[in-house]
């Protein structure tokens, strides 16, 4: 089973790109943020012709969350008005869509909202943990965990995706139980996910890792494979960020 996060930034200018790499990589379920268009302009019937059922919260702006799944319907809370995160159960388990804050310029208002958001996420992280089934949470974190996460540490030490008291806030969720997939399979690689459209950035490789998949440990337990899937970063009028797929011997034998 493959499942993917995807940082789609604008569903409908990019919507090209998406039904694209969908069509190359045919990942069963999709996370997918900043999908920056409002309920009535989701491109539904595009995604069902691609063979994938879809719950989403939209919002014109700069937030947008959605689970692509191709087989079944997920089954999201209609009635949730939040649109940075998402939840559904999708083949026995529950998968959790978010977009965290960004936070800058900090300090100020935009960070400190970050850091109440993140509380709020420790907290319902870890009592969705607690729950008899596999649990996965996937997207846009806007964390750089470490050094390691990012191609010039010096450069972001007073960015909001790379303060002391975010990496402290995304450790805690690891010592809750967490698994970050991409790091427990490369745990010493320069691994990045978002790349700035401007000074070369994807040709030079100077980009963090922000987009992260957490999983339960029993989920953790069927990890095969976690890899960033770089080539759609490189098409033309494409998202800044590229996909991050996890594969999973799910159900297990």
């Amino acid at each position: 089973m493959k499942i993917a996060t995807y940082n789609v930034n604008g569903i409908n200018g990019r919507l090209s790109v998406l039904l694209r790499w969908l069509k190359q990589d045919n990942p069963d379920v999709v996370c997918l943020q900043e999908l920056k268009c409002s309920d009535d302009r989701f491109r539904e019937r595009e995604l069902q012709q691609a063979g994938y059922a879809a719950v989403w919260q939209g919002q014109k702006s700069w937030n947008g969350v959605a689970i692509l799944a191709k087989r079944g319907r997920p089954l999201g809370d209609p009635d949730d008005s939040h649109s940075r995160y998402i939840e559904a159960a999708v083949n026995g388990m529950l998968i959790g869509c978010l977009y965290l804050p960004n936070g800058n310029p900090a300090p100020g208002p935009k960070f400190e909202y970050k850091l109440r958001w993140f509380d709020r996420l420790q907290s319902y992280a870890e009592e969705i943990l607690s729950l008899d089934v596999p649990v996965a949470l996937v997207g846009d974190f806007n964390v750089m965990p470490t050094a390691l996460d990012v191609y010039a540490p010096e450069r972001w030490k007073e960015d909001a995706l790379f303060r002391p008291e975010v990496r402290k806030a995304y450790a805690k969720l690891l010592e809750q139980g967490w698994v970050d997939a991409v790091r427990h399979l490369h745990p010493h690689e320069r691994i990045y996910t978002f790349w700035k459209y401007w000074r070369n950035s994807f040709e030079r490789d100077a980009g963090p890792r922000i987009d992260h998949f957490l999983l339960s440990p029993a989920l953790a337990a069927s990890l095969k494979r976690a890899e960033i899937r770089r080539s759609p970063r490189g098409w033309e009028h494409t998202s800044d960020h590229a996909p991050v797929l996890i594969e999973l011997e799910y159900p297990p034998p």
